[in-house]
């Protein structure tokens, strides 16, 4: 059984192998982007209190690989902080340094309008969510879509323009929420952390 692993995982990294170059020739884009992320509900579930902060705002990286037909495999890495003054009952306020990152993967369908400078385009990925301060972190499911354009005034250089929203499933908890005769009915109740981010980014095309 482990031979046959071994081989089937040594196929695998061979059909990969092989197919590179031709991803390579299609053009991988790698694209760092910056903007503004809007929603503090992480904030104040680090700060454990309400706090005035409803955004921040937000560096990242994306790398596409084109398969067909517009199609491409995303892998997509945005990072946020913000300072925090955190009111105390007693005392003075405390500053908390706090942090979100999401590592997300799916795909991106590019649209055709005639044009091959300009290229409309809609996004969806899962990945995780990493939220911390100093000393403490928690890491959560999370999912994210959204959409742009990319505006390519050459063949190896363009412009990014996104959008797209995350939802982090921060609690889950399961309840019976009737039974009879033996058989219960269960209620899920989701916790869900929502997100806005609007951002601008550089796309380089490699060939």
């Amino acid at each position: 059984m482990q031979h046959k692993r071994a081989r089937f995982v040594c196929t695998m990294i061979a059909v990969f192998l092989a197919r590179v170059p031709s991803l390579c020739a299609q053009g991988i884009e790698v694209a760092p982007f910056g903007g503004y992320r809007f929603g503090g509900d992480f904030f104040e579930i680090i700060a454990g209190r309400a706090v005035d902060v409803d955004g921040a705002p937000a560096l990242g990286v994306a790398f596409d690989v084109p398969l067909s037909n517009g199609y491409q495999i995303e892998g997509l890495f945005t990072h946020q902080q913000a300072d925090v003054s955190i009111v105390q009952p007693l005392g003075p306020p405390i500053g908390r340094h706090m942090s979100v990152d999401h590592w997300q993967g799916g795909g991106l369908q590019e649209f055709d309008v005639g044009r091959h400078d300009v290229r409309p385009f809609l996004t969806g990925s899962v990945g995780f969510t990493r939220f911390a301060a100093e000393g403490d972190s928690e890491v959560r499911f999370s999912l994210a879509a959204g959409g742009g354009v990319k505006l390519f005034p050459s063949p190896h250089l363009g412009v990014r323009l996104d959008g797209r929203v995350f939802a982090t499933f921060v609690d889950a908890d399961t309840r019976a929420v009737a039974c009879a005769g033996g058989t219960c009915f269960l209620g899920l109740n989701l916790n869900v952390v929502w997100q806005a981010e609007f951002t601008t980014g550089i796309v380089v095309k490699f060939h």
